[in-house]
C-alpha cells in the first residue's frame, strides 16, 4: 500500500515520486529529448517558444528551485515519477487554489518508452491520495487534449468523472485548444478509495 516518507516523496506500489533536483537535469534531458516528438504537440505555451529548456542545466536548476518555493507556499506541488531508479516523468498539481474552492490541476506526462504499462495511473493515485488526504483538497481536474489518447486513457482507467468539452480552453503550442475535462472530488474519493487502492497499489 502507500506510504509517504520523509522528504516529500510520496511511494506506490511500482513508482515513487519525488520533487526533481539539480542533480536530476541529465536523465531529465535524456527523456525529454528523445521523446521530443511524443510530448511537445501536447504541452501548453505560445507560438515559437519551447515548453522546456531541455538543453540548459540552469534553467532547469532555476525550475526546480521554483516548485520547491511553490510547494512551500502552498501553491502547487510537482514530482518527478520514478519507477525503481529511473526517471520516468512528471506527475504535477499546480493552481492550487483555497478558500471556497478548494481545488487543483493535475497534469503527467511520461517516458514513451515507459507508457502503457500503467504506471501513470499508479502515480495519479498516489497523487491523488496526497492531495485529498495530505493537503485536504475538495477536488482535482484533469484537462486533455480530445485527441491526445494516451492522456485520455489515463483519465478513463482511473474512472474519472467526465465533465464535458472546454472549447478553445489552453494555448498548446499557438493554437487554442479544445480540453476534455475529467475532475474527482473528496467525496468520490472517500467513496472509491479502496477500490483505488486494491487495483493500483496494493
Amino acid at each position: 500500500m502507500l506510504t509517504r516518507t520523509a522528504g516529500g516523496v510520496l511511494v506506490g506500489r511500482r513508482v515513487r515520486l519525488r520533487p526533481l533536483v539539480d542533480s536530476d537535469f541529465n536523465e531529465w534531458r535524456e527523456v525529454r529529448e528523445r521523446c521530443r516528438d511524443w510530448l511537445l504537440p501536447w504541452e501548453p505555451g505560445p507560438p515559437g517558444v519551447p515548453p522546456d529548456l531541455v538543453g540548459d542545466w540552469r534553467s532547469f536548476a532555476t525550475r526546480c528551485s521554483s516548485r520547491a518555493r511553490e510547494a512551500k507556499a502552498g501553491n502547487a506541488y510537482g514530482f518527478g515519477i520514478f519507477v525503481g531508479d529511473r526517471f520516468a516523468g512528471e506527475m504535477n498539481l499546480s493552481s492550487v487554489q483555497r478558500g471556497p474552492f478548494q481545488n487543483g490541476y493535475v497534469g503527467y506526462w511520461v517516458d514513451r518508452a515507459l507508457a502503457g504499462h500503467g504506471y501513470v495511473p499508479e502515480a495519479a493515485v498516489v497523487m491523488m491520495r496526497f492531495a485529498f488526504e495530505d493537503l485536504s483538497l475538495h477536488r482535482l481536474q484533469v484537462s486533455v487534449v480530445p485527441r491526445n489518447s494516451a492522456s485520455r486513457r489515463v483519465a478513463e482507467k482511473l474512472g474519472l468523472r467526465h465533465e464535458g468539452v472546454a472549447v478553445r480552453y489552453l494555448q498548446i503550442n499557438g493554437n487554442w485548444e479544445d480540453h476534455i475535462r475529467y475532475a474527482v472530488t473528496s467525496e468520490e474519493w472517500d467513496a472509491g478509495r479502496h477500490d483505488w487502492l486494491a487495483t493500483w497499489l496494493a
